[in-house]
Protein backbone atom coordinates (compact mmCIF):
# COMPACT_ATOMS: atom_id res chain seq x y z
CA UNK A 1 0.00 0.00 0.00
CA UNK A 2 2.85 1.92 0.31
CA UNK A 3 4.19 2.01 -2.74
CA UNK A 4 0.44 3.27 -4.33
CA UNK A 5 0.71 5.47 -2.04
CA UNK A 6 3.87 7.20 -3.13
CA UNK A 7 3.17 6.82 -6.62
CA UNK A 8 -0.05 8.60 -6.13
CA UNK A 9 1.60 11.55 -4.54
CA UNK A 10 4.63 11.91 -7.23
CA UNK A 11 2.08 11.48 -9.86
CA UNK A 12 0.05 14.56 -8.27
CA UNK A 13 3.17 16.62 -8.16
CA UNK A 14 3.54 16.23 -11.51
CA UNK A 15 0.16 18.05 -12.11
CA UNK A 16 1.30 20.51 -9.67
CA UNK A 17 4.59 21.30 -11.38
CA UNK A 18 2.83 21.88 -15.08
CA UNK A 19 0.48 24.39 -12.88
CA UNK A 20 3.87 26.04 -11.89
CA UNK A 21 5.39 25.60 -15.33
CA UNK A 22 2.38 28.07 -16.56
CA UNK A 23 2.42 30.32 -13.74
CA UNK A 24 6.52 30.75 -14.33
CA UNK A 25 6.13 30.82 -18.40
CA UNK A 26 8.59 27.63 -18.44
CA UNK A 27 9.06 26.48 -21.79
CA UNK A 28 7.42 23.01 -21.89
CA UNK A 29 9.29 21.21 -24.62
CA UNK A 30 12.57 22.48 -22.90
CA UNK A 31 11.94 21.40 -19.57
CA UNK A 32 10.34 17.91 -20.35
CA UNK A 33 13.50 17.00 -22.15
CA UNK A 34 15.27 18.13 -19.20
CA UNK A 35 12.97 15.52 -17.38
CA UNK A 36 13.60 12.96 -18.99
CA UNK A 37 17.42 12.87 -19.13
CA UNK A 38 16.89 13.60 -15.30
CA UNK A 39 14.61 10.42 -15.03
CA UNK A 40 17.30 8.44 -17.12
CA UNK A 41 19.39 9.45 -14.50
CA UNK A 42 17.94 8.25 -11.60
CA UNK A 43 17.32 5.53 -13.05
CA UNK A 44 21.01 4.30 -13.59
CA UNK A 45 21.44 5.84 -10.17
CA UNK A 46 19.10 3.50 -8.30
CA UNK A 47 20.27 0.54 -10.67
CA UNK A 48 22.42 -1.90 -8.18
CA UNK A 49 24.87 -3.28 -11.31
CA UNK A 50 26.94 -2.43 -14.31
CA UNK A 51 24.97 -0.86 -17.25
CA UNK A 52 26.34 -2.62 -20.41
CA UNK A 53 24.81 -1.44 -23.82
CA UNK A 54 25.17 -4.77 -25.64
CA UNK A 55 22.68 -6.58 -22.79
CA UNK A 56 20.50 -3.81 -22.64
CA UNK A 57 20.15 -4.27 -26.47
CA UNK A 58 20.10 -8.22 -25.60
CA UNK A 59 17.53 -8.12 -22.95
CA UNK A 60 13.78 -9.51 -23.35
CA UNK A 61 12.00 -6.09 -22.54
CA UNK A 62 14.43 -3.64 -24.99
CA UNK A 63 11.95 -3.21 -27.90
CA UNK A 64 9.19 -2.68 -25.56
CA UNK A 65 11.24 -0.22 -24.00
CA UNK A 66 12.56 1.61 -27.14
CA UNK A 67 8.36 1.94 -28.43
CA UNK A 68 7.82 3.06 -24.61
CA UNK A 69 10.29 5.93 -25.17
CA UNK A 70 8.86 6.82 -28.83
CA UNK A 71 5.22 7.18 -27.24
CA UNK A 72 6.33 9.23 -24.14
CA UNK A 73 7.30 11.83 -27.31
CA UNK A 74 4.41 11.21 -29.26
CA UNK A 75 1.76 10.64 -26.55
CA UNK A 76 2.65 14.16 -25.08
CA UNK A 77 2.68 16.17 -28.63
CA UNK A 78 -1.17 14.62 -28.79
CA UNK A 79 -1.80 15.82 -25.67
CA UNK A 80 -0.71 19.43 -26.12
CA UNK A 81 -2.67 19.33 -29.84
CA UNK A 82 -5.94 18.25 -28.16
CA UNK A 83 -5.73 20.83 -25.90
CA UNK A 84 -5.19 23.50 -28.69
CA UNK A 85 -7.56 22.29 -30.75
CA UNK A 86 -10.27 20.41 -28.62
CA UNK A 87 -10.20 22.04 -25.44
CA UNK A 88 -8.33 21.44 -21.91
CA UNK A 89 -11.09 19.57 -20.74
CA UNK A 90 -11.00 17.52 -23.77
CA UNK A 91 -7.52 16.02 -23.26
CA UNK A 92 -7.87 15.55 -20.01
CA UNK A 93 -11.12 13.45 -19.76
CA UNK A 94 -9.39 11.34 -22.89
CA UNK A 95 -6.22 10.73 -20.35
CA UNK A 96 -8.06 9.84 -17.72
CA UNK A 97 -10.46 7.57 -19.20
CA UNK A 98 -7.79 5.59 -20.64
CA UNK A 99 -7.54 3.63 -17.47
CA UNK A 100 -10.16 1.70 -18.79
CA UNK A 101 -7.93 -0.22 -21.36
CA UNK A 102 -5.05 -1.39 -18.23
CA UNK A 103 -7.72 -2.68 -16.67
CA UNK A 104 -9.76 -4.65 -19.08
CA UNK A 105 -5.89 -6.14 -20.02
CA UNK A 106 -5.50 -7.44 -16.70
CA UNK A 107 -9.15 -8.65 -16.12
CA UNK A 108 -8.76 -10.43 -19.85
CA UNK A 109 -5.08 -11.28 -20.46
CA UNK A 110 -3.55 -12.08 -16.70
CA UNK A 111 -7.70 -13.55 -15.90
CA UNK A 112 -7.88 -11.58 -12.88
CA UNK A 113 -11.15 -11.70 -11.40
CA UNK A 114 -14.11 -9.84 -11.89
CA UNK A 115 -17.97 -9.99 -10.46
CA UNK A 116 -20.49 -7.48 -10.21
CA UNK A 117 -19.11 -5.56 -6.94
CA UNK A 118 -15.05 -4.83 -8.98
CA UNK A 119 -17.74 -3.74 -12.24
CA UNK A 120 -19.67 -1.06 -10.45
CA UNK A 121 -16.52 0.12 -9.07
CA UNK A 122 -15.00 0.39 -12.02
CA UNK A 123 -18.09 2.23 -13.80
CA UNK A 124 -18.69 4.39 -11.12
CA UNK A 125 -14.48 5.11 -11.16
CA UNK A 126 -14.56 6.00 -14.85
CA UNK A 127 -17.81 7.94 -14.20
CA UNK A 128 -16.15 10.15 -11.08
CA UNK A 129 -13.27 10.64 -13.71
CA UNK A 130 -15.29 12.50 -16.00
CA UNK A 131 -17.51 14.14 -13.49
CA UNK A 132 -14.08 15.41 -11.75
CA UNK A 133 -12.36 16.60 -15.20
CA UNK A 134 -15.12 18.36 -16.59
CA UNK A 135 -14.91 22.42 -16.28
CA UNK A 136 -17.80 24.97 -16.04
CA UNK A 137 -18.92 27.07 -18.45
CA UNK A 138 -16.82 24.89 -21.29
CA UNK A 139 -18.04 25.49 -24.60
CA UNK A 140 -15.75 22.95 -26.32
CA UNK A 141 -16.85 22.06 -29.62
CA UNK A 142 -15.78 18.82 -31.08
CA UNK A 143 -14.44 19.38 -34.50
CA UNK A 144 -13.02 17.02 -37.12
CA UNK A 145 -9.69 16.81 -34.86
CA UNK A 146 -12.43 14.28 -32.68
CA UNK A 147 -9.40 11.67 -33.88
CA UNK A 148 -6.44 13.90 -31.46
CA UNK A 149 -8.47 12.81 -28.14
CA UNK A 150 -9.10 9.34 -29.86
CA UNK A 151 -5.17 8.92 -30.36
CA UNK A 152 -5.05 10.56 -26.33
CA UNK A 153 -7.15 7.77 -25.39
CA UNK A 154 -5.59 4.76 -27.10
CA UNK A 155 -1.92 6.44 -26.76
CA UNK A 156 -2.51 7.03 -22.92
CA UNK A 157 -3.84 3.78 -22.34
CA UNK A 158 -1.27 1.80 -24.46
CA UNK A 159 1.50 3.50 -22.58
CA UNK A 160 -0.22 2.53 -18.79
CA UNK A 161 -0.41 -0.72 -19.78
CA UNK A 162 3.03 -1.80 -21.64
CA UNK A 163 4.78 -0.59 -18.67
CA UNK A 164 3.36 -2.78 -16.48
CA UNK A 165 3.81 -5.90 -19.01
CA UNK A 166 6.98 -5.38 -20.69
CA UNK A 167 8.87 -4.52 -16.89
CA UNK A 168 11.25 -7.28 -15.65
CA UNK A 169 10.12 -7.93 -12.04
CA UNK A 170 14.02 -7.96 -10.87
CA UNK A 171 15.00 -4.72 -13.10
CA UNK A 172 12.54 -1.79 -12.48
CA UNK A 173 15.32 0.69 -12.00
CA UNK A 174 17.25 -0.03 -15.70
CA UNK A 175 13.85 -0.58 -17.51
CA UNK A 176 12.41 2.46 -16.56
CA UNK A 177 16.26 4.41 -17.17
CA UNK A 178 16.04 2.78 -20.84
CA UNK A 179 12.93 4.26 -21.59
CA UNK A 180 13.51 7.94 -20.68
CA UNK A 181 17.11 7.80 -21.91
CA UNK A 182 15.78 6.78 -25.55
CA UNK A 183 12.44 9.47 -24.83
CA UNK A 184 15.37 12.08 -23.69
CA UNK A 185 17.53 11.15 -27.14
CA UNK A 186 14.42 12.12 -29.38
CA UNK A 187 13.68 14.61 -27.70
CA UNK A 188 16.82 15.79 -27.65
CA UNK A 189 17.02 15.56 -31.68
CA UNK A 190 13.53 18.14 -31.67
CA UNK A 191 14.99 20.28 -29.33
CA UNK A 192 18.27 20.54 -31.70
CA UNK A 193 15.78 20.72 -34.83
CA UNK A 194 14.12 23.68 -33.16
CA UNK A 195 16.80 25.07 -32.61
CA UNK A 196 18.52 25.55 -36.00
CA UNK A 197 15.33 25.74 -37.76
CA UNK A 198 13.50 28.23 -35.40
CA UNK A 199 16.00 30.05 -33.83
CA UNK A 200 14.84 28.88 -29.96
CA UNK A 201 17.15 29.33 -27.42
CA UNK A 202 17.21 27.48 -24.45
CA UNK A 203 16.00 29.17 -21.27
CA UNK A 204 18.40 28.39 -18.05
CA UNK A 205 14.81 28.05 -16.07
CA UNK A 206 14.19 25.36 -17.78
CA UNK A 207 17.09 23.46 -15.92
CA UNK A 208 15.60 23.43 -12.31
CA UNK A 209 11.77 22.82 -13.34
CA UNK A 210 13.02 20.22 -15.44
CA UNK A 211 14.97 17.97 -12.75
CA UNK A 212 12.40 18.29 -10.15
CA UNK A 213 9.76 16.78 -12.84
CA UNK A 214 12.24 14.50 -13.71
CA UNK A 215 12.61 13.28 -10.05
CA UNK A 216 9.18 12.99 -9.69
CA UNK A 217 8.20 11.62 -12.85
CA UNK A 218 10.57 8.59 -12.33
CA UNK A 219 8.79 8.09 -8.84
CA UNK A 220 5.79 8.08 -10.25
CA UNK A 221 6.71 5.55 -12.45
CA UNK A 222 8.99 3.55 -10.12
CA UNK A 223 6.51 3.20 -7.50
CA UNK A 224 3.29 1.94 -9.81
CA UNK A 225 5.28 -0.59 -10.67
CA UNK A 226 6.64 -1.71 -7.62
CA UNK A 227 2.78 -1.41 -6.61
CA UNK A 228 1.76 -3.31 -9.85
CA UNK A 229 4.15 -6.00 -7.88
CA UNK A 230 2.79 -6.53 -4.45
CA UNK A 231 0.77 -9.91 -3.90
CA UNK A 232 -2.57 -9.68 -3.27
CA UNK A 233 -2.69 -6.40 -5.63
CA UNK A 234 -4.56 -7.16 -8.56
CA UNK A 235 -3.52 -4.68 -12.05
CA UNK A 236 -6.83 -4.07 -13.07
CA UNK A 237 -7.59 -2.85 -8.97
CA UNK A 238 -4.34 -0.70 -8.73
CA UNK A 239 -4.74 1.67 -11.74
CA UNK A 240 -8.29 2.18 -11.14
CA UNK A 241 -7.52 3.13 -6.99
CA UNK A 242 -4.36 5.45 -8.52
CA UNK A 243 -5.81 7.03 -11.35
CA UNK A 244 -9.59 8.15 -9.30
CA UNK A 245 -7.56 9.36 -6.09
CA UNK A 246 -4.88 11.28 -8.35
CA UNK A 247 -7.71 12.84 -10.40
CA UNK A 248 -9.53 13.92 -6.51
CA UNK A 249 -6.60 14.95 -5.09
CA UNK A 250 -5.49 17.24 -8.24
CA UNK A 251 -8.86 18.74 -8.47
CA UNK A 252 -8.48 19.62 -4.37
CA UNK A 253 -5.13 21.15 -5.26
CA UNK A 254 -6.36 23.03 -8.13
CA UNK A 255 -9.20 24.11 -5.66
CA UNK A 256 -6.96 24.86 -2.56
CA UNK A 257 -3.26 26.44 -4.11
CA UNK A 258 -4.42 27.47 -7.60
CA UNK A 259 -7.96 29.01 -6.75
CA UNK A 260 -9.83 26.85 -9.14
CA UNK A 261 -13.27 26.96 -9.32
CA UNK A 262 -14.49 23.39 -8.80
CA UNK A 263 -18.55 22.81 -10.04
CA UNK A 264 -20.91 20.76 -7.85
CA UNK A 265 -20.20 18.20 -11.19
CA UNK A 266 -16.87 18.46 -10.00
CA UNK A 267 -17.89 17.51 -5.92
CA UNK A 268 -19.98 14.92 -6.88
CA UNK A 269 -17.59 12.77 -8.88
CA UNK A 270 -14.78 13.09 -6.09
CA UNK A 271 -17.88 11.55 -3.97
CA UNK A 272 -18.35 8.47 -6.18
CA UNK A 273 -14.87 8.55 -7.18
CA UNK A 274 -14.20 7.52 -2.70
CA UNK A 275 -17.46 5.73 -3.15
CA UNK A 276 -15.65 3.56 -6.18
CA UNK A 277 -12.41 2.94 -4.77
CA UNK A 278 -14.26 1.09 -1.57
CA UNK A 279 -16.43 -1.21 -4.05
CA UNK A 280 -12.61 -1.87 -5.81
CA UNK A 281 -10.68 -2.68 -2.80
CA UNK A 282 -13.23 -4.60 -1.26
CA UNK A 283 -13.84 -7.37 -3.95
Amino acid sequence: MIYLLLSILSSTGIFVLFKLYSKHKVNTLQAIIVNYITACIAGLFFYDGKVIISQIVGASWFYGALGLGFLFIAIFNVMALTAQKNGLSVASVASKMSVIIPILFGIYVYNESIGAQKIIGIVLALFAVYLTSIKPKDNTVLKPSIFLPVMLFFGSGIIDTSVNHFAPDDNIPLFSATIFGIAATIGLVILSYKAIKEKNRFELKSIPFGITLGIVNYASIYFLLKALRVDGYESSTVFTINNVIIVAISTLIGLLFFKEHISNKNWIGIVIAIVSIVLVTLT
